[in-house]
């Protein structure tokens, strides 16, 4: 957690992700997935397939007062639509659940827990048009007894992922924080790749997992770390600043990078189809498709072979490569980013493209199928208010706000672009909140610069509703004056601008949708 001076852009509810300490590392991956199980590479080569899947079980031991109450959740990464897909099931009386999900590969990796125990992941396999099924037996004090799957997955793989990453993360060098904001980017990305190459060491010599699994978590770590701590390269170097400097943020003449900073993508063999197994995958592409330095175009109502000239002439050199099945993957997530950001459904020209250049093929049907979805939510979405108040005193922000919603409830979200609890709030609150349309209650989002305002202006698109870029005195000012220690937080107010509820972290869609019924 950073000092409160620095506290705008860093505290993130589970709670903040503190970018430079690596035993946080853990909670990216929870939000993100970012843990994987294997298989035989030769029974687990991912191939893209537009189909479903369907996960089943049964949870044993479960006490009488708690049948009426425990959810199975599970996550899938989608790697062509670019999103991890989040579903719930109630556990029956009889302990039996059952979900369906989308996938977009032959073979799946998910992550599932339950709320008896939510701080323990379990890592399957889902298997296109196939059903995946799994027993887990609990003892009186809510640990695991066992776990009977129907898989061909190392038991290891299944139960202990989650402790064997444990070890990765909390390996502590010894050595102190080191200053490298006065130093060359070639010396930065030396010592990151030295980092990567410690950290794998640990990994190789763990003898509970199987080889297979050590290869995809081995890919995770190495997207994850880049992607956190090498891709924004000024504002890591600022962070190391603060960090060896006693918290300081008054330098900003730091080196300037160019294009050629990103050589340290060939590391990666990106055509490796075992990417379509790494949850972080996703979260890497986006970076690429929004790097400032990189600057890859918008893919629009481009046809799909003059985007990918333009986007090869930057990226060739920098991937290694010139041909494969990334590049129509980086394609198909440059579409994804339209639908998943902006929610805003594919253009008939857009439609032409995709069916000129991949036909009735698999990454066709995963973003012809995608578009559906997005149709239906546009139906609901509401439209983006901009409002200004930069020039509002800090003590009058609020009152301000709530002036301009006069005899309507208000409902007030604390969030940031870079904050993934905040963003996975939103969408799983996206249908509770579409049910609200033409109710009195108004959805008002607040930000500071600590949300970059390009990605900001990108992302608000596909929220909608009523949206301030406060300054950073006046974000400070109402977290101090709501005593919020982190973000996503909330302030719901009554038709009488009367604050009758404030809260840090998002609970249940259901738990808020009762909240603000009580004001309607």
């Amino acid at each position: 957690m950073r000092n409160k001076e620095n506290t705008t852009k860093f505290k993130c509810i589970i709670l903040s992700i503190e970018k430079s300490s690596y035993t946080s590392w853990i909670f990216i991956l929870i939000i993100f997935l970012s843990v994987q199980q294997s298989v035989a590479v030769t029974q687990y080569h991912p191939i893209i397939v537009a189909g479903k899947s369907k996960i089943t079980g049964v949870i044993k031991n479960l006490s009488p007062s708690a049948r009426d109450s425990i959810f199975v959740h599970i996550a899938v990464p989608n790697p062509i639509s670019g999103e991890t897909v989040k579903y719930k099931a109630i556990v029956d009386q009889s302990g039996k659940f059952a979900i369906d999900a989308e996938v977009e590969t032959n073979n799946t990796l998910i992550s599932l827990y339950t709320n008896i125990n939510p701080s323990k992941y379990f890592f399957l396999k889902l298997t296109n048009g196939g059903i995946t099924h799994v027993d887990i037996t609990y003892n009186s004090k809510n640990q695991i007894d066992s776990i009977n799957t129907n898989l061909d997955m190392n038991q290891n793989d299944i139960v202990n992922g989650m402790e064997v990453l444990g070890k990765i993360i909390s390996h502590k060098s010894g050595r102190k924080p080191q200053s490298l904001y006065n130093e060359t980017p070639d010396y930065f990305l030396n010592y990151a790749k030295t980092i990567l190459l410690g950290r794998l060491e640990i990994l190789k010599s763990n003898t509970d997992i199987s080889e297979e699994y050590k290869e995809i978590l081995a890919k995770d770590f190495h997207l994850f770390l880049y992607k956190s701590h090498v891709f924004n390269y000024e504002d890591e170097m600022m962070l190391n600043y603060r960090n060896t400097n006693g918290g300081k943020s008054d330098k900003t003449d730091f080196i300037k990078i160019d294009r050629t900073y990103y050589r340290f993508l060939k590391d990666f063999n990106l055509n490796d189809p075992q990417y379509l197994n790494t949850p972080t995958f996703l979260e890497f592409q986006k970076e690429i498709l929004r790097n400032e330095i990189l600057n890859l175009p918008l893919i629009e109502e481009l046809d799909i072979p003059s985007w990918l000239s333009k986007v090869k002439a930057t990226l060739s050199d920098l991937v290694g490569f010139n041909d494969g099945q990334y590049y129509d993957i980086l394609a198909a997530n440059a579409y994804a980013r339209q639908l998943n950001e902006e929610l805003r459904p594919l253009s008939k020209k857009q439609k032409e493209n995709i069916s000129n250049y991949w036909g009735n093929g698999e990454i066709a049907k995963i973003l012809f199928r995608k578009n559906q979805q997005v149709v239906e939510l546009d139906k609901f979405k509401a439209p983006v208010v901009l409002n200004d108040v930069s020039s509002v005193t800090n003590e009058k922000l609020i009152a301000t706000i709530l002036s301009k919603y006069k005899n309507k409830a208000v409902f007030i979200d604390l969030w940031a672009t870079w904050c993934g609890p905040c963003l996975d709030a939103m969408q799983r609150f996206r249908n509770t909140k579409n049910q609200f349309r033409d109710k009195d209650i108004v959805f008002v989002y607040l930000t500071n610069a600590s949300s970059p305002k390009k990605l900001w202006e990108e992302k608000i698109k596909g929220i909608g509703n009523e949206h301030y870029y406060l300054t950073n005195s006046q974000w400070e000012y109402i977290m101090n004056m709501f005593k919020f220690e982190g973000i996503p937080s909330y302030l719901l107010y009554d038709k009488k601008g009367i604050l009758v509820n404030k809260f840090t972290a998002f609970p249940e869609s259901e738990e808020v949708k009762e909240m603000i019924d009580n004001l309607l």
